[in-house]
Parts: structure tokens; C-alpha cells; sequence
């Protein structure tokens, strides 16, 4: 009886990474297939392929031809990802990775994404331990070349873009840290792209220091970030290097599941 309460599990499993394969590979068809080339092209045998297939019909996932019989994916998946659109959103998705992270730095956490030529705070969170009003953050916009974020997505500007975007939104000075020439921000630049993450070393604002990762959509372009900022006192080289792992990972994290292959 232990047996095959075992046994039933890992068949179904077995079943749902076929019919799961299946899937992905009618996707990557640009045109619809014969049975045998189905069976063939997924490693299944010709009646396990056309049982797959059959309840695939019958939920509407997959359409057949009438004059040759062939098949091909429907639309019907793209209504499955407008659900998960408006169920799941990115906010959604992060904002565990965004506790734990401000847990580890014991400091605020931040989720942020490009908006009009600026940054735009959609979420914040405050370690656990420490009382700090980081939501007054969220819907706050900050400029894009003084800030851990904001320097992620403009590592991926061209030299033309990074050049709109200086003639729209001047390279505007806050304190003495700030970029304000074309030349050293691309330096600067150059060595987030190198790095994988961002600083702010008291850029925006005096006394306050920030590490930014990146969150990448499914084509691996940066759509979002995620920091952590807190005093100069505490965000200590030593206290960063600490717990950048964490943060790099979450930010991953959170990439995967809004699609990122995992792969720059």
C-alpha cells in the first residue's frame, strides 16, 4: 500500500513534465506539425504524444488544421500570463526578497523602477529591528545618474541615449560626491556594467550611502532595482561586502520569477 501511494505521485510528476514539454516545444514551432513529428522532435512515442495532445484540444491550448491535420499552440496561454499580470505584480513578487534583505542590512529596503527619464520608488520596507519610515519613499521620483538604481539602468544606455537623456535632465549636482560630468559618469558606468551592482557613495544626499542590484525582465534587459540605504556610520564597506550576496541573490531571484532565463 506504502508503494504505490509512492508510486502514483512520481508517474503524475512524470506525466506533467511531458505534457509541460510538450508545451514549450509546440512554442517554438513557426509552424504547426504532424503527429509523428511531434512524438518525434519530444521523445515520446506516437499514442503517448497524441494522448498529451488530444487533452490539449479538449482545454483549447492547442488547435488542429482541418485540411491537413496538423497542430499548432493556440492563444489561449496568453490569457493564463494577463491573469498572472494582473494577479501577481512585480511589487507583489519582490516584497519578501525586500524583507529579508532590509533584515540582513538592518536597514530599508527599496524596490524602484525607471519612470519618465527618473526613478520612481514602488515599494519600501524597513528592517524588522529598526524603526525607520521608509514607505515615505514609495512614489518619491530621484534623478537617474546619483543613484545605486538609477546608474543600473543607465549602464545600458548607448552613448546617444545617455546624451537625450543629459540634454532633457541635466547632470544636476546634490553634493560634492555627485557626477555631474559626461566623462567620469561613463567611467563610473563602465564599472557598474563590470561589477553587477551599483553604489551610491553619498551622491543624492549627505551621510547616506546605498547598494543597488539589478532585476531583469525575460530578454535579461534591467527593468527594476532593488537597494538597500542607510547612514555612511552603518553601511560600512565591511557591512556591504557582508551581505551583498544576499541582496544580489534576491535580486535574482525576483528576475527569474518575472521571467529572466538567468543568463545576462
Amino acid at each position: 500500500m506504502h508503494s504505490q501511494e509512492k508510486l502514483i505521485p512520481a508517474q503524475t510528476n512524470q506525466s506533467s513534465d511531458k505534457l509541460l514539454s510538450l508545451l514549450e516545444l509546440l512554442s517554438e514551432q513557426s509552424e504547426p506539425n504532424r503527429l509523428k513529428d511531434i512524438a518525434r522532435l519530444s521523445n515520446m512515442n506516437a499514442s503517448t504524444a497524441l494522448r498529451f495532445i488530444d487533452a490539449l484540444l479538449r482545454r483549447g491550448y492547442v488547435a488542429q488544421e482541418e485540411s491537413s491535420g496538423r497542430y499548432y499552440l493556440t492563444f489561449k496561454l496568453c490569457s493564463l500570463t494577463q491573469n498572472i499580470s494582473s494577479q501577481s505584480n512585480l511589487r507583489t513578487i519582490a516584497l519578501s526578497f525586500l524583507r529579508r534583505v532590509a533584515d540582513a542590512f538592518n536597514e530599508s529596503c527599496n524596490l524602484a523602477i525607471e519612470d519618465n527619464l527618473s526613478l520612481l520608488y514602488v515599494e519600501a520596507v524597513s528592517s524588522s529591528t529598526r524603526a525607520l519610515i521608509s514607505t515615505q519613499r514609495i512614489g518619491k521620483a530621484a534623478p537617474l545618474h546619483c543613484t545605486g538604481i538609477g546608474k543600473l539602468f543607465l549602464s545600458e544606455y548607448t552613448s546617444e541615449g545617455l546624451q537625450r537623456l543629459i540634454k532633457v535632465k541635466p547632470l544636476e549636482k546634490f553634493t560634492e560626491n555627485t557626477f555631474t560630468s559626461v566623462p567620469t559618469l561613463l567611467v563610473e558606468l563602465g564599472r557598474v556594467k563590470k561589477l553587477g551592482y551599483a553604489y551610491d557613495n553619498e551622491e543624492c544626499e549627505e551621510g547616506l550611502r546605498c547598494i543597488a542590484a539589478p532585476v531583469r525582465d525575460y530578454t535579461g534587459k534591467i527593468v527594476a532595482g532593488i537597494s538597500v540605504s542607510g547612514p555612511t556610520v552603518r553601511m560600512t564597506d565591511e557591512h556591504i561586502v557582508e551581505h551583498l550576496p544576499l541582496l544580489l541573490d534576491s535580486a535574482k531571484k525576483i528576475s527569474i520569477q518575472i521571467g529572466w532565463s538567468g543568463e545576462s
